[in-house]
């Protein structure tokens, strides 16, 4: 890890990672520069962008030098980009945000009052709102960010409830948990996992903070599991388990059966695509984490010892299939 930079109390840093997306850039930069509190920095950090997102960045820049800077890397991905911004960022406490989300103008002053006022909490968090494109509200609160919680698992095992702009978070939590990871997908729920293991308490804020924008335009996370989406997924699997149990989570929880259907869901999936060792990895978390005798997953996985998981894979999607083409009919 690169040494530890010396704080400046009371800032808060506000890193915005983006890669050829400088359609929202503008507006996600002024929800922070229209923060109530001060002092704040903004760091643009671009990822190695080849559109028009640079000349977009220096026009930022040159408009409020005092308070926002950049710098520019080789293409790392999300976690990349956040780590870079975090080693050149100056603040007690940082905020994370993705070029097309918002934040509402008083969060940092709301979560960093209630930081101070709770010194025995490492992060702050408090309610997203879902938007589209054009800023129209779709759902409020979105996922669970509007229920208070203590600590970040059990939740993460059903879900990752919330999003990466919700929380805020002290310096101290980012650096001991260590630098982000390079995975494409599912880096910002292993960021969260490792929060989680370490048991660092939260603070809730019941006001709307932030705001998740839905929109077609380059988003990684589109709902559709390609090989590449699934190379991440079954990098993530046992790492979150993992995360669970150092933060203590035991098997008789419902997150923690819920989380082994999941990791057994992924095993298939991954199979039916060929990564073999992901998919006997995620069916040996699925086998871990569960609390009861599942004769299907010990049928499945017999099937798999014989055959292989590419074919099993595939022989667990050609069953599901034909349950919904079943299913159909027997609505007609």
């Amino acid at each position: 890890m690169a040494a530890l930079i010396t704080s400046i109390d009371n800032l808060v840093s506000c890193i915005i990672p983006i890669y050829n997306r400088s359609l929202f850039l503008q507006e996600s930069v002024e929800s922070a520069l229209l923060q109530t509190y001060r002092p704040i920095e903004i760091i643009i950090v671009d990822d190695g962008s080849t559109d028009d997102t640079p000349q977009q960045i220096k026009k930022l820049v040159r408009n409020a030098p005092e308070v926002i800077r950049s710098i520019r890397i080789e293409n790392s991905g999300p976690g990349g980009a956040r780590e870079a911004g975090l080693q050149t960022s100056r603040g007690e406490f940082i905020q994370y945000l993705d070029s097309d989300d918002l934040l509402m103008p008083h969060k940092f002053e709301i979560q960093v009052k209630a930081l101070l006022e709770k010194p025995e909490c490492g992060v702050a968090y408090g309610i997203t709102r879902l938007i589209d494109e054009s800023g129209r509200e779709l759902q409020c609160p979105y996922k669970s960010s509007g229920e208070k919680r203590e600590y970040l698992f059990p939740g993460l095992l059903m879900d990752r409830w919330w999003n990466t702009h919700t929380p805020l978070y002290r310096r101290s939590v980012c650096e001991a948990v260590g630098p982000w990871t390079n995975m494409r997908m599912g880096e910002d729920y292993l960021y969260d996992a490792r929060v989680g293991a370490m048991g660092i308490r939260l603070v809730f804020c019941d006001e709307i903070v932030s705001c998740h924008r839905d929109h077609e335009s380059g988003r990684l996370t589109r709902g559709v599991l390609t090989k590449s989406i699934l190379r991440d997924h079954v990098r993530l699997i046992p790492k979150l388990f993992e995360c669970a149990r150092e933060a203590g989570i035991q098997k008789e929880c419902k997150e923690m059966q819920h989380f082994s259907r999941w990791a057994f869901l992924t095993a298939r999936q991954a199979g039916a695509v060929g990564l073999v060792d992901g998919a006997k990895n995620c069916f040996d978390v699925a086998m871990s984490a569960t609390l009861t005798e599942d004769i299907i997953m010990k049928i499945i996985g017999l099937t798999a010892r014989i055959v292989g998981w590419r074919v099993t894979g595939k022989l667990c999607l050609l069953r599901d299939l034909l349950g919904k083409i079943r299913l159909t009919l027997m609505c007609f």
